[in-house]
């Protein structure tokens, strides 16, 4: 995963909306109208968190009828924690937190 896939995932998951679509989705595969039920937001608005959340790489999308269905990108996640938790800190003097 390089930098620029990164960023993108970390600026998806900077709206409160979209952390709280990815944990809805953790449970399974949800339909836009169950997660719109969710929240106080117009279809519109939903779209365009979907859409973020599904360029990033992190949601995948099927059309089912007029309804899309939405789930989690296993092998984006993965790689997205993979990098997460390469990051450690480490204690320095003039680094350490008291």
């Amino acid at each position: 995963m390089n930098s620029l896939e990164i960023a993108l995932i970390c600026k998806a998951l900077s709206d409160s909306n979209r952390l709280q679509i990815i944990e809805m989705l953790a449970d399974g595969e949800k339909c836009a109208c169950k997660l719109l039920e969710k929240f106080d937001i117009t279809q519109p608005t939903l779209s365009h968190h979907m859409k973020i959340l599904c360029e990033c790489g992190l949601v995948a999308s099927r059309k089912e009828g007029k309804w899309n269905h939405y789930s989690l990108n296993c092998k984006t996640l993965a790689s997205f924690k993979d990098f997460i938790s390469t990051l450690s800190c480490c204690k320095t003097e003039g680094n350490s937190r008291k």
